[in-house]
């Protein structure tokens, strides 16, 4: 601290910690779980339309972690929102699309874009509110788990995906002609079969994941992707009981599961391929590469790759504690994701502009 006793967190360095160097945000990124509390679990909003309040503690003289701190000598409470003033928030239940839209305030017409998470099911709002507090139109869209969906992900039709599509397509407040979609994990791979086979998508953010259609067959009209399959003999056990599930799903690049292949060459639209080259879930840069290959075999280049070093699974928007292991929601089970927390917090950061940068680009 300067004489006034004031840190300005955007140029004075912290020398210890769960953090060191000059980052603004390292109080935010670098939260874990205290010692009493249940380990593995991930810091995210519960609800986009009120604050998370992070109250935040200087304590006399230095602590060691686990050791009673001293004495509170100054205390503040910060509030981050995860949603600006005038972005509205629609429940859907349009046909068969169940979710939540997310309008930015004004007139518009704005740019459209579908978002989506991994297996772990249900709906999952914070990156929708986002992207309409930075001016997209988002729909924010479960796929099973979630009211009157299919409770568990056994089989998935692309017709759910296209009726969204041209729900958010042909809404008032959308720009046309086409909309986007950004996915991770098992979103990430359904955001390949989108742009793929629905001319209505024209551009896919896909952040970790896999070029082939993995674990739930993929049905469309009389077309059926198979799911390439997790063999659990490949998991391995830490001493502390962590999953590492890293060589479990079956390999692609094994002709048996090339009809699990997406034929990401037939898609129109453009592609940017958001991968961590520390992620221990599974090999998403390899899937990456295998993507980009294919691509280049059929002489298109309509994509971008934004790889980083030492990030891990889930690359988040900014600031997003990072997770290194986190509890599975359907296995019940601490899985690694991998990662380290600097440098996931800078993929986290550097993406989420590159992401709407993209967007812009091809949705206007």
């Amino acid at each position: 601290a300067d004489g006034r006793g004031q840190l300005h967190l955007s140029t004075d360095a912290s020398h210890g910690g769960d953090y060191t160097g000059v980052e603004p945000m390292g109080l935010f990124w670098s939260l874990a779980p205290a010692g009493m509390e249940k380990p593995y679990q991930r810091l995210l909003p519960r609800s986009t339309g009120t604050p998370m309040k992070v109250e935040m503690l200087v304590h006399q003289g230095h602590s060691h972690p686990g050791t009673i701190p001293g004495p509170v000598v100054a205390k503040a409470e910060v509030e981050r929102w995860f949603t600006a003033p005038g972005v509205r928030r629609i429940r859907l239940k349009e046909g068969g699309v169940r979710g939540s839209l997310f309008l930015p305030p004004g007139d518009g017409p704005f740019p459209g874009v579908i978002d989506m998470y991994g297996d772990e099911g249900g709906l999952i709002e914070f990156r929708s509110s986002l992207l309409a507090t930075r001016g997209f139109a988002a729909l924010s869209l479960p796929y099973f788990d979630f009211e009157d969906l299919p409770k568990v992900m056994k089989e998935l039709k692309l017709e759910y995906f296209e009726e969204a599509a041209r729900f958010l397509q042909r809404h008032p407040k959308v720009k046309g002609p086409g909309v986007g979609v950004i996915g991770t994990g098992k979103g990430a791979e359904l955001a390949l079969s989108m742009i793929t086979f629905l001319p209505e998508v024209v551009a896919a953010v896909c952040i970790s994941g896999c070029s082939s259609n993995t674990v739930a067959d993929l049905h469309y009209g009389e077309m059926t992707l198979p799911g390439l399959r997790f063999d659990m003999n490949k998991v391995s056990v830490s001493e502390a009981g962590i999953f590492d599930t890293f060589e479990a799903l079956d390999d692609p690049t094994n002709p048996a599961n090339s009809p699990c292949v997406i034929p990401i060459e037939k898609a129109e639209g453009h592609f940017l391929l958001v991968v961590g080259e520390d992620d221990r879930m599974w090999k998403s840069s390899l899937y990456a590469e295998l993507a980009i290959k294919r691509l280049r075999q059929h002489g298109k280049e309509n994509f971008e790759l934004l790889s980083y070093p030492g990030a891990g699974h889930r690359i988040d928007p900014p600031s997003t504690p990072f997770c290194q292991v986190a509890l599975d929601r359907v296995l019940g089970v601490p899985v690694l994701g991998g990662g380290e927390s600097k440098a996931h917090a800078h993929a986290q950061e550097h993406s989420w502009g590159k992401i709407q940068e993209f967007l812009h680009l091809h949705l206007g």
